[in-house]
C-alpha cells in the first residue's frame, strides 16, 4: 500500500474554509499528500472579514505537534497564524527539532485588513521561526511589517529578499502579488503578469504568470505556502516546488468564486473539476 507524502500544516481555522487550515488540507490534498494539522486559533470568519479569534493555549499546541510527529512522522511543515510571541516562540521550539523542510508563511494581515499577529509577536517571528524556515513566504505588506522595506515596484523586491534573509531562512519567496499598478506609483508587475521572487541570496528566480481579474482570491497566501510544502515533501529542489507551487495557484486564482456577500476563496479543486 503506497503511502503519500505527510505534510503538516500548524496555523489557524478559517470557518469560512477559504484560508487557514481549511485551505492547507484542501491544498495538500489536492496536490497528491497527507495533510495534518496542529490547530493555533480558532476564527469566526466569512466572506466579510474576521468577526472574532481564539488563540488555544501553547500546551495545546505542543501537545498536538507531539500528537503527530512523534507517532505518525512528517516529510515537510508549513506555518501560518500565529498570533502571539508565546506561540511563536512555542512552534519555533518545535520546529527546530525537525530536519525536513519548513515552509513559513508570516501572516500578519488576513484579506480583508484583520490584524492576526500582535505586534509584540514581530521579534519572536524574526528572531526565532524565521531561522527555522527553508523558505519564508511573504507578501509585500508582511516584508514592510518584517523589515520595514517598502516594495513599489519589482526592483525592490531584491532589497526585500535580502532584507527577509538576514532573519536566517535558507530562502525567501516575495509574493509581488500586491504590487501597485503604474497609476498608483508603481511600475510593472500589476499589469498583465504576476511576479515572485525566489532566492537564498546568490540564484535568483523570478516566477511569472498571468494576472487574473478576479476578486474573489481569499486563501491565496496560505494556498501558495502549503503547495510549496507538498511539492517539498515530494522530494522537489525548492525552485521546482516553487514553480510548481505558482502554477498550482494560479490556477486556483483564476478559477475562485464568489461566496457569501464578500470576497470569495480560490478554488483548491481546480484540477479535479477540470479533470471532470
Amino acid at each position: 500500500m503506497r503511502i503519500p507524502p505527510r505534510v503538516l500544516t500548524v496555523a489557524g481555522s478559517d470557518s469560512g474554509g477559504g484560508a487557514g487550515i481549511q485551505a492547507d488540507l484542501k491544498t495538500m490534498l489536492a496536490l497528491g499528500t497527507h495533510g495534518m494539522s496542529v490547530l493555533t486559533a480558532v476564527t469566526a470568519q466569512n466572506s466579510l472579514g474576521v468577526q472574532g479569534a481564539w488563540e488555544l493555549p501553547a500546551e495545546a499546541v505542543r501537545a498536538q505537534f507531539r500528537s503527530v510527529v512523534d507517532d505518525i512522522g512528517v516529510q515537510a511543515v508549513k506555518t501560518g497564524m500565529l498570533s502571539s510571541a508565546e506561540l511563536v516562540e512555542t512552534v519555533a521550539e518545535l520546529l527546530a527539532e525537525l530536519t525536513v523542510p519548513v515552509v513559513v508563511d508570516p501572516v500578519g494581515v488576513s484579506k480583508h485588513g484583520d490584524a492576526l499577529l500582535a505586534a509584540s509577536a514581530l521579534d519572536a517571528v524574526r528572531g526565532k521561526l524565521l531561522p527555522t524556515a527553508t523558505v519564508a513566504t511573504p507578501n509585500l505588506d508582511e516584508v514592510t511589517q518584517l523589515t520595514g522595506v517598502r516594495v513599489q515596484e519589482e526592483a525592490d523586491m531584491r532589497r526585500a529578499a535580502a532584507a527577509v534573509l538576514e532573519f536566517g531562512p535558507r530562502w525567501a519567496l516575495i509574493k509581488g502579488g500586491h504590487l501597485p499598478a503604474a497609476e498608483d506609483g508603481g511600475s510593472g508587475g500589476a499589469g498583465e503578469t504576476a511576479v515572485d521572487l525566489l532566492t537564498d541570496g546568490t540564484e535568483e528566480h523570478w516566477l511569472r504568470a498571468p494576472r487574473h481579474d478576479n476578486r474573489h482570491t481569499h486563501g491565496t497566501g496560505c494556498t501558495l505556502a502549503s503547495a510549496l510544502a507538498a511539492r517539498l515533501a515530494r522530494g522537489d529542489t525548492v525552485p521546482q516546488a516553487a514553480a510548481a507551487a505558482k502554477e498550482y495557484v494560479t490556477g486556483a486564482i483564476a478559477a475562485g468564486f464568489r461566496l457569501g456577500a464578500g470576497i470569495g476563496p480560490v478554488d483548491h479543486g481546480w484540477r479535479l473539476r477540470d479533470a471532470q
